[in-house]
C-alpha cells in the first residue's frame, strides 16, 4: 500500500494512474446524430472533395479575372453574357475572354471563370451587356474545390470529441456512422456515518450527501454514465462487498470520504486490499484535497475522494475527469495549456505553501478588456463556494502565493 500521505504532484499522480490504463477503452459504431459529445476511436478521412466544385461565394457574375483589370466607376470594363448558371446544375459551355455567366450564391463556375464580380459592382447596360467597376482577383469571391476539406485528407483526428461544428464536417463528407469509444461507466459510492439521502432530515450530528449528487452531474457533464450505490457506513466488511459489485458494474469506482487519516475512515484499507497493484498514491501536493487517494484494481482506475464537496470537486477535475472525458490524461502542449486556458487579473492578495499547488473558487468580472478573479474564500466543505464561483486559478508548486494584481490562469466550470 502506498504510505499514507507520502504526497505526489499532480503530474506524478496522473502518470501512476496511466501506467496501468489501457491503451484503448471499448469502442463501438453509433449514426451521426448520436456521437455528439463523444470520443472518437478512430479517425475519419474525407472520401471526397468539400466542396466538389469550384463553387461562388455571392450572387453575380463568373469570369475572367483578369479581364476585370483596372476597372473602375469611371471606366468600367464591359463584357458579354453569354450563359446563366442555374443553381444543383452543371453548367453548359465555358466563359471565354470577355464573356460572363450569371451566377447565384452557390452555383458552379464554369470552365474558364476564375472569380465572381458581386452584382453590386457591375452596371447593365442591356440584357446581354455589363460594366464591371471594381476589380476582382484570381479566386475571388468563391470557393474552390477541396477547400473545406480534400479527399483523403483527416477531417477529424482519433480522440477528438464530437461538436456541433463536426456534426455538419461530417454529413459534408458523406459519413453517417462513426467509430466512438464507449461512454465510461462510472460507480459512485458515498461513505461515512453521518451521511443521509438528500430527502432525509438529518439528525443532529448528521447531514446530506452532497458529493454523489455533484458528483453524478459531474460525470455527466464529461460524457460519461454515472451510477450511485447510495451511502454506505464506516464499515470494512460492507466497503468490501459495495466495491466488488461497483467495479463488476463499471469501468471506474468513486469513493466520496474516507480518504484522509481518521481512524473510522477504512475505505483506503478496503481499497488496497482488494487487488492489485491496489493503492497507488494516497496524497497530492495540492489544496484543497490533499487526501485524494488513486488505485488500479483489476485494470480499472478506482479513486477515494475527499469528503469535503470543493475539495472532492477539484480532485475530480484534476485526476477523473481527463479519463472520462478524453480516455487519458492530456500530453501535448496544446491540451495541457487548455485545462487552464482563461487569464485573469487576480484582486487580492492570497498566500500559499511552498511545493504545494493550490487550486483557488473564483468569481470572474470583467473590465477594460481584462477578466478578473476575485477570490471565493471558504473552507472546503462548503459547497456554496462552488457555486459562487464561476472556475478555478491555479497557484503553481513553485510560487508562495500570488500579489493582487498578478496574472492566473483560470479553469472555467
Amino acid at each position: 500500500m502506498a504510505e499514507l500521505f507520502n504526497v505526489l504532484t499532480v503530474d506524478e499522480a496522473r502518470a501512476a494512474i496511466a501506467a496501468h490504463l489501457p491503451d484503448k477503452w471499448p469502442h463501438e459504431k453509433v449514426p451521426v446524430l448520436k456521437s455528439l459529445g463523444r470520443r472518437l476511436a478512430a479517425e475519419v478521412r474525407a472520401v471526397d472533395d468539400v466542396p466538389g466544385f469550384d463553387r461562388s461565394t455571392m450572387d453575380g457574375f463568373a469570369v475572367r479575372a483578369r479581364d476585370t483589370y483596372g476597372a473602375t466607376e469611371g471606366m468600367p470594363a464591359y463584357v458579354d453574357i453569354t450563359g446563366e448558371i442555374i443553381i444543383g446544375r452543371r453548367p453548359e459551355g465555358e466563359v471565354k475572354s470577355g464573356q460572363a455567366y450569371r451566377i447565384p450564391t452557390g452555383g458552379m463556375l464554369p470552365a474558364g471563370a476564375d472569380a465572381v464580380v458581386m452584382v453590386e459592382y457591375t452596371e447593365e447596360l442591356d440584357s446581354r451587356t455589363i460594366g464591371i467597376i471594381k476589380p476582382v482577383a484570381p479566386g475571388e469571391n468563391m470557393v474552390r474545390r477541396g477547400d473545406d476539406i480534400a479527399a483523403g485528407e483527416i477531417a477529424l483526428p482519433v480522440g477528438h470529441q464530437i461538436r456541433a461544428q463536426d456534426l455538419g464536417m461530417l454529413s459534408s463528407i458523406g459519413v453517417t456512422e462513426v467509430e466512438v469509444a464507449v461512454s465510461l461507466k462510472v460507480g459512485i459510492v458515498s461513505t461515512g456515518d453521518e451521511l443521509v439521502n438528500p430527502g432525509e432530515n438529518p439528525l443532529s450530528g448528521q447531514v446530506r450527501d452532497i458529493n454523489s449528487h455533484a458528483l453524478y452531474g459531474a460525470i455527466a457533464a464529461c460524457g460519461g454514465a454515472p451510477r450511485l450505490y447510495g451511502i454506505v457506513s464506516d464499515n470494512y466488511e460492507k466497503l468490501k462487498d459495495i466495491l466488488r459489485v461497483a467495479l463488476k458494474d463499471n469501468d471506474m469506482v468513486l469513493f466520496s470520504g474516507g480518504s484522509s487519516v481518521g481512524t473510522r475512515d477504512v475505505a483506503s484499507k478496503v481499497i488496497d486490499a482488494a487487488g492489485k497493484p491496489g493503492v497507488l498514491f494516497h496524497g497530492i501536493a495540492i489544496s484543497p484535497g490533499k487526501p485524494a487517494l488513486g488505485a488500479i484494481l483489476g485494470g480499472k482506475p478506482v479513486f477515494g475522494l475527499p469528503g469535503h464537496p470543493a475539495s472532492a470537486m477539484v480532485v475530480f477535475d484534476l485526476m477523473v475527469a481527463p479519463l472520462v472525458r478524453m480516455g487519458g490524461y492530456p500530453t501535448g502542449a496544446k491540451e495541457i495549456a487548455m485545462e487552464f486556458p482563461l487569464r485573469a487579473v487576480i484582486t487580492r492578495n492570497l498566500r500559499s505553501a511552498a511545493g504545494r499547488e493550490d487550486f483557488v473558487r473564483v468569481k470572474l468580472g470583467y473590465s477594460d478588456g481584462r477578466f478578473f478573479a476575485e477570490p471565493v474564500l471558504g473552507k472546503s466543505g462548503l459547497i456554496s463556494t462552488m457555486v459562487r464561483a464561476d472556475g478555478l486559478a491555479h497557484i503553481p508548486a513553485g510560487k508562495e502565493g500570488v500579489e493582487a494584481g498578478e496574472i492566473v490562469e483560470v479553469k472555467l466550470f
